[in-house]
């Protein structure tokens, strides 16, 4: 399922939306101060490529929250609303629920990327 499901998402839009993260992440590696934040805009641009069967854990520290602070203040939050919006959108027809279910892990790592690893 997860192969079927990420062949589909990958066609209809997944590219899309990881080349916008890996376009985030070379903007914020632009300067020295933002190569953290697009390191992780790289880890989640392959997320938001391939999302199906990827589990996603957090893990809590000093650093990771005073950076979850600072990415939350630039562009965390815009961006988990977009996606909640688009999660919701895909949930109006039950074909469309697990991809909407897809968007909703995108929204949750969007607002908060450190400190999580995916496997």
């Amino acid at each position: 399922m997860s192969f079927i499901g990420n062949l589909i998402w990958f066609l209809l839009g997944g590219f899309i939306l990881g080349l916008g993260w890996i376009i985030a992440g070379i903007l914020w590696c632009i300067t020295i101060i933002g190569i953290p934040l697009g390191i992780q805009c790289f880890k989640i641009a392959g997320v938001a490529m391939f999302p199906f069967g990827r589990k996603i854990t957090y893990s809590d520290g000093a650093m990771s929250l005073i950076l979850n602070i600072f990415w939350i203040c630039i562009s965390g939050v815009e961006l988990a609303v977009a996606h909640l919006i688009i999660g919701l959108l895909f949930c109006i027809t039950i074909v469309g629920i697990p991809f909407g279910k897809q968007h909703f892990k995108l929204a949750q790592v969007a607002l908060l990327p450190f400190g999580t690893y995916t496997f």
